[in-house]
C-alpha cells in the first residue's frame, strides 16, 4: 500500500486566505487542512455545515485560523454573501480554490434535465458564481489565484458520464479563458484534472454503475500507477498551483490521475 508522508510544513502560504467551495470533505477538506499548516487563513464553503465545522475545529486545534461559511454554491445571492462574509470576518482573498462538484454516471438518454442542470449547475456555474464575485477584489489589492477542479473526463470523454464529462469539459476551457480575462490584472487561473480519488463521491460511482463497490474501485486502478490516488495527493497540487512555486502558470489543465491518460 502506498503511503503518504506528509511534508513539512514550508510556509509556503503565510499570510495569505483562501476560500475552498466543497471544503467539507474529500479534496477540499485535505486541500483545506494542508493550506492551514502552509500559513493561510482558510474560510471553508460547503452545505455540509457539521462537517465543515468540523474541518474548522481541526484547523484550530492544529494552530490555524480557519471559518465556516454555509452556501449554496449554485445560488447567486448566496454566493454573493459568503464572498463577503469572507472578506468582511478575513480582511483579504488571495485564493480561490473552486472545487465543489457532483458526479451523475448515465448517458444522455437515461440523463434527466433535472440531473443534467443539477451536475451543470453544481460543476460550472458555481465556478462562474465565486469567479464572478472573487475576481474584482482580487484585482483591487494586486492579483490572486483562482484553482478549479475539472478532472481527466474534462479531458477525454468518459464512459456513461455525459453531463459529468460536460460539465468538467467546460470547467477546463472556463479556465484557460478566464486566464486570459485576467492575466493583466495579476490573477492566475487554472485548474486540477484529477483521476480516480480516494472520495465520497467516488464511491458513490458504484451504487449509480449497479456494480459492487469491490468492483468498480479494482477497475479504477487500472493505471500505470496501479492505485487510486489519495485526497491529500490533489491538495498537493493545489497548493503547488497555490504558492510562488507555479508563479509563471496561468490557463493550465494540470492532470493528477497515476497515469490514467497516459497512454
Amino acid at each position: 500500500m502506498q503511503t503518504l508522508i506528509e511534508p513539512k510544513c514550508r510556509g509556503l502560504l503565510k499570510d495569505k486566505v483562501a476560500i475552498i467551495t466543497g471544503g467539507a470533505s474529500g479534496i477540499g477538506r485535505a486541500t483545506a487542512l494542508l493550506f492551514s499548516r502552509e500559513g493561510a487563513t482558510v474560510a471553508i464553503v460547503d452545505i455540509n455545515e457539521p462537517k465543515g465545522q468540523a474541518v474548522v475545529q481541526s484547523i484550530v486545534k492544529g494552530g490555524g485560523k480557519a471559518v465556516f461559511l454555509h452556501c449554496d454554491a449554485t445560488s447567486a445571492s448566496e454566493c454573493q454573501q459568503a464572498v463577503g462574509k469572507a472578506v468582511k470576518e478575513l480582511g483579504k482573498i488571495d485564493i480561490l480554490f473552486n472545487n465543489v462538484g457532483i458526479i451523475r454516471r448515465a448517458s444522455v438518454v437515461d440523463t434527466t434535465e433535472e440531473e443534467w442542470d443539477k451536475v451543470m449547475d453544481t460543476n460550472v456555474k458555481s465556478v462562474f458564481l465565486f469567479s464572478k464575485n472573487v475576481v474584482p477584489i482580487m484585482a483591487k489589492t494586486g492579483g490572486g489565484i483562482i484553482i478549479n477542479t475539472a478532472s481527466g473526463w474534462g479531458l477525454v470523454g468518459g464512459y456513461k458520464a455525459a453531463s459529468y464529462c460536460a460539465s468538467k469539459g467546460a470547467v477546463v476551457l472556463l479556465t484557460k479563458a478566464m486566464a486570459i480575462d485576467h492575466g493583466p490584472q495579476n490573477i492566475r487561473v487554472n485548474c486540477i484534472c484529477p483521476g480516480d480519488t480516494d472520495t465520497p463521491m467516488l464511491h458513490r460511482e458504484a451504487l449509480q454503475l449497479g456494480i459492487t463497490r469491490e468492483k468498480f474501485l479494482a477497475e479504477a486502478k487500472q493505471r500505470p500507477l496501479q492505485r487510486i490516488g489519495k485526497p491529500e495527493e490533489i491538495a498537493n497540487a493545489a497548493l503547488f498551483l497555490a504558492s510562488d512555486a507555479s508563479s509563471y502558470i496561468t490557463g493550465t489543465a494540470l492532470v493528477v490521475d497515476g497515469g490514467g491518460l497516459a497512454g
